[in-house]
Formats: C-alpha cells, sequence, structure tokens
C-alpha cells in the first residue's frame, strides 16, 4: 500500500442462483425510464452462442451469465457456456472448445481483450462475431481486437456520479480520501476525475489518494483505517472506493477505533455493487452508496447486440448511465437476496424488438 500525492491535477451463470457532466440527481432516477433501442432487426431464429466466462466465480461475470441466459431463452437461441476460471493452463482449451462449437456469435465475459487478442482472431479468420462484458475500460468497439461491441458502463461517468454525490450530501463541504489500484489504468483514471471534481468544489478537500490493491483490502484496510483516522481527524468526511470491496474491510477497523456508523467516514463506492454493500447501505451501517453495474440488462444488450450483427446492422450506441443507490432509494432498485436490476422494463422493450410483441 502506498498514499499517491493527494494533489491530483485540478482539472457480477445459473450453475449458482444469483443471490448476492452526470450528476448525483440524474444517476439516481435513471431508472424511471428505458432510454436505451425501441427498434431493431426481428430475432434471427436458430442461432447459437457461446459465453465464455473469465471466471464463474466472480458474480459480475456470473449476472451477466444469468442475464444472457435469460436473452437466449427469450430471442429463442441456444446458449453453451464455459468457464475459464482465472486457470491459465486451460485458457487456449477453453477457447479451442468455443472455436470447434462453431457458433454464431461469441460473448466473453471479464476477459481481457488485449491479454487474449490471438484467441479471438481465430475467431474472426472463422467469421464469428465477437461481442464482451468488461473487456476494456471503455463501452464500445475495442480497437486492435475482433471486438465489435464492449459493454460497460462508462466508468468516468461513475466517477464523477460519486465524488458529485459526496459534494452534495456534504452541501459542498466533503472532506475525501479516495482509494484506488494503481495496477488497473481505468482505476487511476477514476480516481483522477474524482480528485479533480473534489478539488473544483470550492469548500471540498481531497485529502489523500490511497493506493491499495483489490487482493490485499483484507490487511491494508486494517492498517490504513487508523492512520487516516489519527492523521485528518474530523476533517476526514467521505471516503471514495473504486469498488465496494475497500469498504467489506474497512468496518472492522472503524469500529475498533470506536467509530459507530454515524461517527464514520460516509462511504461511497463508484463502482461494483455487491450484495455486501446492498446490505450495509440497506441497514445504514458504514456505507451510503454505491454504483453497481445492471448485470442483467447487460445480458440482454449482449444478445441485442449480436441480433443487430447478425442481421447486418450497427451496433445500438445504447451506454447505460450510472446508478446511484443510496440507503434513500435502495428499495426500488434491488430487493433483500436479488441482483441490482433497474426497473426501467428494459426486457418488455428487447422482446418487443425481436418478437414484435
Amino acid at each position: 500500500m502506498k498514499s499517491i500525492f493527494c494533489g491530483l491535477r485540478p482539472h457480477l451463470y445459473t450453475i449458482l442462483t444469483l443471490l448476492c457532466s452526470l450528476i448525483f440527481s440524474h444517476s439516481a432516477l435513471a431508472t424511471s425510464r428505458w432510454d436505451g433501442p425501441r427498434t431493431g432487426p426481428s430475432a434471427k431464429s436458430g442461432k447459437t452462442i457461446v459465453y465464455v466466462a473469465e471466471d464463474l466465480k466472480n458474480a459480475g461475470i456470473l449476472g451477466v451469465g444469468e442475464g444472457v441466459r435469460e436473452a437466449a431463452r427469450v430471442i429463442g437461441w441456444s446458449l453453451i457456456v464455459l468457464d475459464i476460471g482465472s486457470i491459465e493452463s486451460q485458457r487456449a482449451r477453453v477457447f479451442d472448445k468455443a472455436l470447434k462449437l462453431k457458433p454464431d456469435g461469441l460473448i466473453i465475459g471479464g476477459v481481457d481483450a488485449l491479454k487474449n487478442n490471438k484467441y479471438l482472431q481465430l475467431f474472426a479468420n472463422a467469421g464469428i462475431p465477437v461481442a464482451s462484458w468488461h473487456s476494456s475500460p471503455f463501452p464500445g468497439p475495442v480497437e486492435g481486437t475482433p471486438i465489435f461491441i464492449n459493454i460497460t458502463t462508462d466508468s468516468l461517468a461513475v466517477a464523477r456520479a460519486a465524488a458529485n454525490y459526496a459534494i452534495e450530501k456534504s452541501s459542498g463541504k466533503a472532506g475525501v480520501v479516495i482509494f484506488t489500484d494503481s495496477r488497473y489504468a481505468i482505476a487511476m483514471k477514476k480516481a483522477e476525475l474524482m480528485g479533480d471534481i473534489i478539488h473544483a468544489s470550492p469548500k471540498s478537500t481531497l485529502l489523500s489518494v490511497e493506493d491499495i490493491a483489490l487482493d490485499t483490502t483484507a490487511k491494508e484496510m486494517n492498517q490504513i483505517i487508523p492512520e487516516l483516522l489519527q492523521r485528518y481527524g474530523n476533517h476526514w468526511t467521505h471516503a471514495i472506493g473504486i469498488n465496494d470491496l475497500y469498504f467489506d474491510h474497512a468496518v472492522v477497523p472503524l469500529i475498533l477505533a470506536g467509530k459507530s456508523s454515524d461517527e464514520a467516514p460516509i462511504n461511497i463506492s463508484a463502482g461494483d455493487g455487491s450484495a455486501s454493500a446492498f446490505m450495509r447501505i440497506r441497514n445504514h451501517e458504514y456505507q451510503a452508496a454505491t454504483i453497481p453495474e445492471p448485470l442483467l440488462l447487460h445480458g440482454w444488450q449482449l444478445i441485442d447486440e449480436l441480433n443487430r450483427r447478425v442481421a447486418g446492422e450497427d451496433p445500438s450506441g445504447y451506454v447505460n448511465p450510472p446508478y446511484t443507490v443510496t440507503t434513500e432509494n435502495i428499495d426500488n432498485y434491488s430487493r433483500a437476496l436479488t441482483p441490482f436490476d433497474p426497473d426501467n422494463n428494459y426486457r418488455r422493450f428487447y422482446t418487443k424488438i425481436w418478437l414484435g410483441k
């Protein structure tokens, strides 16, 4: 763990059941209406799709797979799911199996586009279109690869929503610590943008940016929380993490430091939407907001984009807005044991495009 200079320039398949300038006002209300495609090609029948998952133990990849499964069933397509399991020794074998199935389309979930490009090129050579989820930090085609569409929420829009939420909820007087992971370029871009927004708020202060690897949070947060409390005291009013994982491991050290949920810094996650985060937010305990990915919606969009591709049409161009889930609105987004799922009737609209009803 290392602290980054605080003065940044002022400028988750049914193998398992799923249990588990944008501003805040826009993102919080974004589920009230469908702002995605309303027209497109009718369903192309008899197609077979392969979903290659980086690791189905990852809740995001699993959730997208469930959305793909739902949508494939509605559109009338066959779906085959293959799992790399984050095991390097079986990566080539999984892609080889997928290629031998001769699918009409390939979807990769959580698979890094550039690192796996040699496998993806084999599908391109066979004339098989490739769509992805979270294979690149940004939505749209992935340059230098065969991926014609990568589905993800705009990471920088998420960063804006998180920073603006902190400023709004502090009446413009936020004292902010940002948690990020310098191993990921997009995490650093998000941290930089959030820092810029805090800097631009005249009475807010960016106290520090803490570089903590996501896979070391269990250890590092136990150490850094007491240090930050001692260093900044009551000036530390808000914490923004690029992932909910930071706050999974912030609760215990905050309790040990004698900080109740009302006394602790207000925790906000600029990305993820984990089950544990929803629990904390619902119970008003050590987290006020998260900006989750609409995993099931993303699965439906992947099927729609492939249907457009096999019909010879361009991608829809749709990128969902960020959704800010807070203690005030959480019941509008998720019930106790269900994943985040926006209430904008996206299933109805996609079904009407494909089936005309």
